[in-house]
């Protein structure tokens, strides 16, 4: 099938509600209707779904969608159900939980060609019966989602997702997409070569999170640093992670008793309990969540500020998911994790017992946590290399190493060294077994090979393995050393490798990794704040008054049963505490800030302000007659009377010139700057009375922003964009202005 561009767009809207796609949607779609394999590698949010569901809607035939969670294909069936009114055939899934009539149904619409995405397990894929009926059936292809389950290094492999070949074989083959939100060079090689489809076109969107701040702390007397930590953070939402079930309940019971409101999350507490925590966690009546891995999957709380782990975590992969939880409105986030080697030992205590391969695999993923941890590199280079992708700047400017560069030297001596041995060994050994050999470390593996008799090995003395393993780490950051993949961790020497040791070029490596002593510990705070800080928009103001402003927020949001962020954002209360307004139309000249939302909840900020200033005798800055609220165009007033006046939104935009989306991003502009308008009667004779409930209830209860795609992605698919915007006006007029 030829994609026709103008058509997907037009699904699109048509079906999803959507105007535009996110990121490599579109050329995602185009691929697979035009018969091609694809892998899509996407972060949690980016819109995966969405590049099998559009597919096929449009292709003959049905696509069988490959899916692990029995919960999330019911709730995804009734949503496309939802797509087309009373066609509940459109889209089935088939499982162990249906009944043997509601199974015939499901083959009856099969058969009859009317459905077209089933969603499966692998293990009912399995069975010869569903097998049978699958081979009668046209297939428009395969969707494997969670496609990292196929693969033994990914963090939740499943032994059935590795018969997915076989069995779309004795179906039947059609294009498969796979489909993941997380997944290394390794796990995707082992997905692609898996499933059959090695020369899939491959998508993948950036990991970098440029707002993050990261830092690795040596864990000596990490309590106390954890607690001054928070305290010098006061006001600001955070995260802690620990391992266990135990330290999570004594952290939040230490935090608690040292006056920083904290509350336990863990799979150990009744569910009613865990969802009270979370609950009161995102209302801001507690600064602090202690959790284990088991809290954070859905939590959609845009201002997270700091993201701590106590202990280290089990893979970069968790690592990296669990820190993405920190700035996800684009301002500050903090990333602090402790580091003891001993915690690296007590997990790989945790192993034993365990199979031999699987032991094996997580003492490698351990081991790339041990080097992003000691590793002087800059964090940011490390995270991305680790997920394939080349951060080229020098130096972020936002992790530890790059604020506070450790010294370097010319390494070239010393990288060659690395590579010679690399290259006179006649197989290929690991990191670790590398560094121990040039560092003169003897052990069981070392004198089994007879390494110990090498020429190389204690060629690198007085430095220790620890330096030569750091060494090398950075040889593959650079690219003069790779990883096998086949054989994960192996090392190899790649061409840029032999260049170098034919003609080396200077090359600046860093000293052994020294961490800061706790009487440094306060100067790294306030260079990790400011580094945060340097990475958003926006200037510091007065951090008492601040903290002042967040608690009135607080208060007042209980008091009228309003999340804070409805009253005021924290850009609006950051500007308070620049510019000290004291009047409504000065508070007007802060963002985010109307005529309408001035007066509904100004007045108590306007006179805590007014005391703090008399109080402190602050000078106000004067540059209040600079800053002013845009004067309403022509065009706008014009809307205005034509709403007063009961037109419909089609007539306004014809009138103007306007297409629908053009004259809402208008409507949304006279809102914002504080004019109340009544959408009532449009909006009551064109929605269903049941969305509108469902989308006003979701901003009210649930938002933790007014963000339109934030709320699209927690309604899901079944609400069209134009319905949450009109809605979205209805709620700011009447709640948020």
């Amino acid at each position: 099938m030829t994609p026709d561009p103008a058509l997907i767009r037009k699904t699109l809207k048509e079906f999803f509600g959507y105007d535009t796609f996110k990121t490599d949607q579109e050329q995602i779609i185009r691929h697979l209707i035009g018969g091609g394999d694809a892998f899509v590698l996407m972060p949690t949010g980016g819109g995966k779904s969405l590049c099998y569901q559009l597919p096929a809607l449009m292709m003959e035939g049905t696509a069988i969608i490959i899916s692990p969670l029995i919960a999330l294909m019911k709730n995804q069936v009734d949503l496309l159900r939802g797509f087309v009114s009373g066609d509940g055939s459109i889209a089935h899934f088939l499982n162990s939980s249906l009944t043997r009539q509601q199974i015939d149904e499901v083959c009856e619409d099969l058969l009859a060609g009317r459905t077209k995405l089933l969603y499966v397990a692998p293990e009912s894929l399995t069975k010869e019966e569903n097998i049978q009926l699958l081979r009668e059936v046209r297939i428009s292809f395969y969707a494997v989602d969670e496609a990292h389950c196929i693969s033994e290094w990914g963090h939740d492999f499943r032994p059935e997702y590795r018969r997915i070949r076989a069995l779309v074989e004795q179906i039947g083959r059609a294009p498969i997409i796979a489909l993941t939100a997380t997944a290394t060079p390794k796990v995707q090689s082992d997905i692609l070569k898996n499933l059959g489809i090695p020369d899939a076109a491959v998508f993948k969107s950036s990991f970098n999170r440029p707002n993050l701040y990261y830092e690795i702390r040596d864990k000596v007397e990490p309590e106390k640093d954890l607690i001054r930590f928070i305290r010098q953070h006061a006001g600001k939402s955070g995260i802690i992670y620990c391992l266990s079930r135990k330290k999570v309940e004594e952290m939040a019971e230490l935090l608690c008793i040292n006056g920083i409101k904290a509350l336990p999350y863990h799979a150990g507490l009744d569910a009613k309990v865990r969802a009270e925590n979370q609950d009161r966690f995102l209302m801001e009546e507690v600064q602090v969540i202690v959790a284990t891995i088991a809290f954070g999957m859905g939590i959609d709380k845009p201002d997270i500020r700091f993201v701590i782990h106590y202990d280290i975590p089990k893979s970069i992969e968790s690592y990296y998911q669990e820190t993405g939880r920190a700035g996800r409105d684009g301002q500050e986030g903090l990333c602090i994790a402790y580091y003891s080697y001993k915690d690296i030992q007590k997990l790989e205590k945790f192993m034993q017992g365990k199979p031999v391969a699987e032991q094996e695999i997580s003492r490698q993923l351990l081991s790339e946590v041990l080097a992003y941890a000691e590793s002087s590199q800059c964090r940011r280079k490390l995270l991305l290399n680790y997920f394939g992708e080349d951060y080229t700047e020098e130096n972020c400017g936002c992790c530890d190493n790059c604020v506070r560069p450790k010294p370097t030297f010319d390494g070239r001596k010393e990288m060659q060294l690395v590579i010679r041995l690399i290259e006179a060994l006649p197989e290929h050994f690991k990191l670790d077994h590398l560094a121990c050999i040039l560092a003169g470390v003897s052990n069981s593996l070392i004198k089994s090979y007879k390494h110990d008799e090498l020429e190389f090995f204690g060629a690198g003395k007085p430095r220790s393995d620890k330096f030569w393993c750091t060494v090398i780490h950075q040889g593959l950051i650079a690219h003069l050393l790779s990883k096998e993949i086949e054989t994960y961790g192996l090392i190899h020497v790649t061409d840029l490798g032999r260049k170098f040791l034919a003609e080396p070029w200077e090359l600046r490596l860093v000293e052994d990794r020294v961490f800061a002593g706790s009487s440094e510990d306060e100067e790294l705070d306030e260079e990790a704040t400011a580094a945060a800080a340097a990475m958003k928009a926006g200037g510091a103001g007065d951090p008492i008054l601040l903290a002042m402003l967040k608690d009135l927020r607080k208060d007042l949001g209980k008091r009228l049963k309003l999340q804070p962020w409805i009253i005021f954002g924290d850009p609006a209360l950051e500007d308070m505490s620049i510019l000290y307004p004291v009047t409504f139309e000065e508070l007007k000249n802060c963002q985010g800030v109307g005529e309408g939302k001035a007066r509904k909840f100004g007045a108590e900020f306007i006179k805590l302000i007014q005391k703090y200033v008399d109080e402190n005798e602050i000078e106000r800055p004067d540059d209040f007659v600079v800053k002013s609220t845009p004067n309403k165009s022509a065009a706008k007033v014009a809307i205005i009377q034509s709403i007063d006046r009961r037109m419909s939104l089609e007539d306004i935009a014809d009138a103007r010139g306007l297409d629908m989306d053009e004259l809402l991003g208008e409507i949304e502009a006279i809102v914002s700057s504080g004019t109340k308008l009544n959408l009532d009667y449009y909006i009551e004779e064109n929605l269903d009375e049941d969305i509108v409930e469902d989308i006003y209830r979701y901003f009210k209860e649930e938002a933790t922003s007014d963000d339109v795609q934030a709320a699209i992605d927690a309604l899901g698919p079944d609400y069209y964009e134009s319905e949450v915007r009109l809605v979205r006006l209805k709620f700011l007029c009447e709640i948020a202005s």
